[in-house]
């Protein structure tokens, strides 16, 4: 006995992975979080499948429907938006899964920081500029681990993501202008990345708040801050060494200029 928890990715029906849609299709039944995932990606199940939302469920409830099902010998998927492993709240899912004695196949998505990135066709990995990317989310009515604030971790100086923060923006300019950012640090907001009313936002960590409040954001936005996503970065001459003609490695050999 088994349960599917599958990825859907960040809205475009079409950015689920292939194994993940083949299980939908397969699926006897289909619990969903319908405040997330695209209702069109839904309608790919096979028409027989019983489909629930789950928006409204508490826990127990959710996972109650999931084990009886699976006990009746049909196979069930559980569909998360982005990728299951970020925010998810997956883990107290499969906990009490298990404890009825089925197991777990996670199948990864495309999570939306990712997705954001593309949208504003940003690399958040710049060569010579910064190489760590931290994954994080402002504190609000849920706390985050002590040695986990905001302002610690940006203390870094590198590129930082932020989920679930969107209405937290004057804190964060506060956490990052005391870490020693810099007020014209490039921001970039995506809302709703890859559905057909995505909006991009470029702006600073000084107007960020303003900025998101004159563009009516106030959920399901990604917040991509730091020096990457210059929108001039482009222009200016960051180069990895894995392209350098230069530099030797396994499958290549230096060029020598004389």
């Amino acid at each position: 006995m088994k349960l599917y928890i599958i990825g859907a990715g960040p809205g475009d029906p079409d950015l689920i992975t292939v194994k993940g849609l083949r299980l939908l299709q397969e699926a006897d039944v289909v619990l969903y979080a319908d405040s997330l995932v695209s209702e069109e990606l839904i309608k790919k199940s096979k028409p027989s499948a019983e489909i629930l939302k789950t928006a409204g469920m508490h826990l127990e409830e959710m996972v109650g429907i999931m084990v009886e099902r699976i006990e009746q010998g049909q196979k069930v998927v559980r569909v998360h938006t982005g990728d299951p492993a970020m925010y998810g709240a997956i883990m107290e899912q499969i906990a009490l899964v298990k404890k009825a004695g089925i197991s777990v196949e996670i199948i990864p998505g495309v999570s939306s920081v990712f997705a954001s990135a593309a949208a504003a066709e940003a690399e958040l990995t710049i060569p010579d500029l910064t190489q760590t990317v931290i994954l994080t989310r402002a504190e609000g009515r849920t706390p985050v681990p002590e040695l986990e604030k905001l302002r610690d971790l940006a203390e870094h100086q590198c590129t930082i993501a932020l989920f679930l923060s969107a209405t937290l923006t004057k804190k964060v300019i506060k956490e990052l202008i005391d870490a020693g950012w810099s007020k014209d640090t490039p921001v970039v907001v995506v809302y709703k990345a890859t559905w057909p009313d995505q909006k991009i936002i470029r702006t600073t960590v000084e107007r960020l708040d303003e900025d998101m409040r004159s563009n009516g954001i106030r959920s399901q936005a990604m917040i991509l801050a730091g020096w990457a996503l210059d929108e001039n970065i482009h222009n200016k001459d960051y180069r990895s060494k894995l392209y350098d003609k230069h530099f030797t490695h396994g499958f290549r050999r230096k060029i020598d200029v004389k």
